[in-house]
C-alpha cells in the first residue's frame, strides 16, 4: 500500500503534471465594456488523433472520506483532462507522470483550496475524483472522439490531508 499525504496543490509542484487553473495568479483584461475581466488561456487542451474534439462537461460528484483509499489510476492517452469547481469545492489530486506504468516512488498528492482546478496533461496518471467536505460540481473539459483514451493501472494507494 502507497501512503501519501497531500501537500497543498501549487502551479510549480503541479507543473510535471499539467497545470492549475487559478485566475488569482493570472493576468487579466477588460472586456465587455470594462464590466467583465477575462482570465485568459489559463490551461492547455490537449485532442489528440484523427477526428479528436474538445468536450465540456458536467459531474456532480459525492464526498469522499479520509484517509482516501484508492485502487488504481488512469490515464488517457490522447487527450487532456480538466476539472473546474463550481462552487468553491475542494478536492485531492492524485498524479503520476506520464508513461507505460506507473512508477510509484513517483506519485505525488496534492489537495486543492476550492479556488483552483487542475488540467491533466495528456497521458498523465491520475486517480478518480475525489471532492472532499460536500457534493461538488464541477467544469470538466476533455477529448471526444474515436479511440480508446482510458487506460487503467492498479496500485493500493490511502491518502490522508
Amino acid at each position: 500500500m502507497l501512503e501519501l499525504t497531500a501537500q497543498p496543490l501549487t502551479a510549480e509542484a503541479f507543473a510535471p503534471f499539467g497545470d492549475v487553473i487559478d485566475r488569482r495568479d493570472a493576468d487579466g483584461f477588460p472586456i465587455n465594456g470594462g464590466r467583465t475581466q477575462r482570465y485568459h488561456d489559463l490551461a492547455r487542451i490537449e485532442t489528440l488523433g484523427e477526428g479528436a474534439r474538445p468536450l465540456i462537461s458536467l459531474f456532480v460528484s459525492q464526498p469522499v472520506a479520509l484517509p482516501l483509499s484508492l485502487a488504481l489510476l488512469e490515464r488517457h492517452p490522447l487527450g487532456s483532462q480538466a476539472f473546474m469547481p463550481l462552487h468553491g469545492e475542494r478536492f485531492i489530486v492524485v498524479v503520476a507522470p506520464p508513461g507505460e506504468a506507473v512508477d510509484s516512488a513517483r506519485v505525488r498528492a496534492f489537495v486543492t483550496d476550492g479556488c483552483q482546478g487542475v488540467n491533466y496533461r495528456a497521458g498523465t496518471w491520475h486517480a478518480i475524483h475525489s471532492v472532499l467536505d460536500v457534493e461538488g460540481e464541477f467544469l470538466v473539459v476533455d477529448r471526444g472522439g474515436a479511440g480508446d483514451n482510458c487506460d487503467e493501472f492498479p496500485l493500493e494507494i490511502r491518502v490522508s490531508l
